[in-house]
Parts: structure tokens; sequence; C-alpha cells
């Protein structure tokens, strides 16, 4: 214990003499492990934005869509969405909500303004978790009259009507060749890494078939049928009832290649998991780079080290100092410059990460603990593997040798 205190105190000594030097050495691992840290807390971030957002897009969620590894797919239909919800052998079936898509630019009074329009039925404000703050959604009725009117995000109302909800309801602006009222307003729900949810228009799905959606299939074609499962627990029964009723609708005999996929949150949300983890994993690696960097620059420092205190490694050996205390008084020195580095490298990317989630609302880094742990351990193993030639070099010396070295 004494030895390990002497060694300790010695290292800080030493490096304290030289402390332009030491500072110098340190920076390329406060830097590793900065970049590091920011590097996998982003990855994490992002993949927790993500995955909240995917789980936050409804209950039980499955996703029906059209095969596009099949040559000349059969379109989906609202016909096959009402058969899904209609059928008496879809007993894990809660709610069918078919939905179909574009980019239009939206105008009123002169201003304009690009946004995602989606033609979708009653039923999607359960399936999705989508409410409105004022005015109303979307009804049956508006889809069997095909109404030209609108559900609008607050990314529109800020855009068109400056923020004022009350100008809003009851206006009509234009997508398209034709004028529709806004009867609802949706609930803000923020920016998300998947891109903004507020920048939406809704209108009824027939609406959107029949005047602003151009297709060379069937009329009633959709480009999503989501279905609710009944509960978590039934979300696999659920997707085979979904399965077999399309299969049957779509003349789909015994092994046939399916012309659509079922799909799942679980599923989504697995696969957005092993992307940001291969980017984070990709990301880290490249930060990883400086961290070898620094351990270079830590063993080169202390090879100069070890050449400039080259008598006095003499001195000592003469007077009884043995190998091994040679060998640990620099590698201590070296694990001692790596380890306070990269203490100051994780606060510098602990500091990076918050201020990144200051100026950011879709992207919030997330510092994991194993992040921090392996920041440490790893910076203290880079000063011990750099470190361990430059230690071994002063501990075999010859004595007589160092003690004559001019």
């Amino acid at each position: 214990m004494n030895n390990s205190w002497s060694f300790l105190r010695e290292a800080i000594e030493s490096l304290n003499a030289n402390k332009l030097r030491t500072g110098l050495t340190m920076l390329g691992i406060v830097i590793g492990v900065a970049a590091v840290i920011s590097m996998l807390s982003i990855g994490a971030g992002a993949e927790s934005s993500i995955t909240d957002t995917i789980e936050g897009m409804g209950t039980n969620l499955l996703f029906v869509i059209p095969d596009g590894d099949v040559t000349n797919p059969e379109p989906l239909t609202l016909s096959d969405a009402e058969a899904i919800l209609k059928s008496d052998s879809a007993e894990n079936v809660m709610a069918v909500a078919p939905v179909v898509s574009t980019n239009k630019e939206v105008s009123y009074s002169g201003a304009s303004i690009s946004a995602s329009i989606t033609g979708l039925t009653p039923e999607y404000t359960f399936v999705r978790n989508e409410n409105t703050e004022a005015g109303r959604f979307i009804s049956q009725a508006d889809v069997d009259n095909r109404s030209t009117i609108t559900v609008i995000g607050t990314d529109i109302v800020d855009e068109l009507f400056d923020g004022s909800n009350t100008e809003a309801l009851g206006s009509k602006i234009r997508i398209g060749n034709n004028l529709y009222q806004v009867v609802g307003i949706l609930e803000s729900s923020g920016g998300t890494a998947m891109g903004s949810s507020d920048n939406q228009v809704y209108v009824p799905i027939t609406t959107a078939q029949t005047r602003l959606i151009s297709r060379d299939g069937p009329q009633d074609e959709v480009d999503v049928i989501n279905v609710s499962a009944a509960s978590s627990d039934t979300m696999e029964a659920a997707s085979s009832e979904v399965t077999n009723i399309l299969k049957s609708r779509h003349g789909i005999r015994g092994d046939e290649e399916n012309d659509f996929d079922v799909l799942s949150q679980e599923a989504f949300t697995e696969a957005a998991s092993s992307i940001t983890g291969v980017f984070t994993i990709f990301l880290g690696g490249i930060a990883g780079i400086s961290l070898l960097v620094g351990g270079i620059g830590i063993m080169n420092i202390m090879l100069v080290s070890v050449t400039e205190r080259t008598k006095e490694i003499g001195l000592r050996k003469a007077v009884g100092a043995k190998q091994r205390d040679i060998l640990w008084q620099f590698l201590v020195e070296a694990m001692l410059m790596a380890t306070v580095g990269g203490a100051i490298g994780l606060l510098l990317g602990a500091g990076g990460s918050f201020l990144i989630s200051n100026f950011s609302d879709s992207l919030q880094p997330t510092l994991a603990w194993d992040s921090v742990a392996l920041a440490i351990v790893f910076s203290a193993t880079v000063g011990l593997f750099f470190g361990i030639y430059p230690a071994s070099r002063a501990a075999r010396l010859n004595p007589i040798d160092a003690l004559r070295y001019e």
C-alpha cells in the first residue's frame, strides 16, 4: 500500500514538473474520450427518440402494406380494410384505419407551406392516438359525403394563421385546386427524429382519393391499413387473422407468396434499434481513433521522459530500486495522464451532450452509466497499454550505463 502511494506521489510530482507538456499529452485523450462520450450519447438519444415515436403511434398496432418485392402486387383497398373489420374470423382485431398520403402545397391569404396530406377515416384517432385541441375530428359523414373539410397540425396554423386557432377554425385553405374548411386543429406532439408530426393536413380518405391523389389502380386504393389488436398478447393472433383474410381476398393460395406484408410496432422498433446501434458503433469507432492517437502521444512523451531521466533511473537503481519499482513508476505516470485526461474528456462530453439537448427538441442525447464506465476504463487501459513499452525500457536500463548517460 505504501509503495502504491509512493508511486502515485512521485508520478504527480513528475507530471507537475512539466505542466505544459503533460497538458498537451493529455489533450489527445481528452478529445478522444469527449468524442466517444458525445457520439455514444447522441446514438442512444437517437435510438430512444425513434423508439418513442414508433411506440407513440398507437396501441398494439399492426401495419399492412403492399409487398414491394412482389411483381405487380394487388393494391390494398378500402374494401380490404372493411373486410378485415367486419370479418367474423378477425376476433382479435379491435379497429382498422386505412390511409392514403401525398405532399401538396397548402395556402391561405397569400401564405403557403408544403405539407403532408393524409386521407383517413374517423378510426384513425383511436388507432394512432391522435386528438384535436380545438374543433372536431373527421367524422364518418365526412367520409361518406367526400366532404371538403380538413383538420390541420399546429405548424400549419403557425405558418398560415400566425398561430391563431381562432382564426384558423372555420377558415378555408387551398389544397390543390379546391378549398377546404378547417374544422379541427390537432394537438401538438412536437418534432421527432422521424420528422415533425405537426406538419399534417388530414382530409376524409374518400376526398383524398377522388380529389387529391391520382392512381392507376382502383379508385379506393390505400397506402397503408393500420390495424389495432385487442391487446399486446393478441398481436400475433391478429396478424395471422389479417393475413388469412387478405390472402383469401387477393386469391393467394397455399405456399404462394403474399403480395402484402403485416408488420408490427415491435418489428419497426427492432429495425430502428438495429440501425441506430450500427450508427452508434460507427460513430464511436471513428471517435475512438482519436483515443488511439492520444495513446500514441502518451507513449512518445513517456519515451522522451525515460531518455531525460536516464541518470535518475540509474541513481535509483544504484541505491536499491528494483526493476519492478522503475516499471511501476513510469506505468503509473502513463495511467495517471490517461485517467485524468479521460475524466476531463468525460466532463466535456457530458457538457456537449447537455448543450445539444438544449438546442435540439428532436434529439435528446442520453448519457448512460455504462458509457461513463467504458470511457474511464478504456482511457486507463490506453495509458497502461501505451505505457508498458516506455516503462519496461526504463526498467531494463543498466544502472552503470544510465549513470554515465550524457
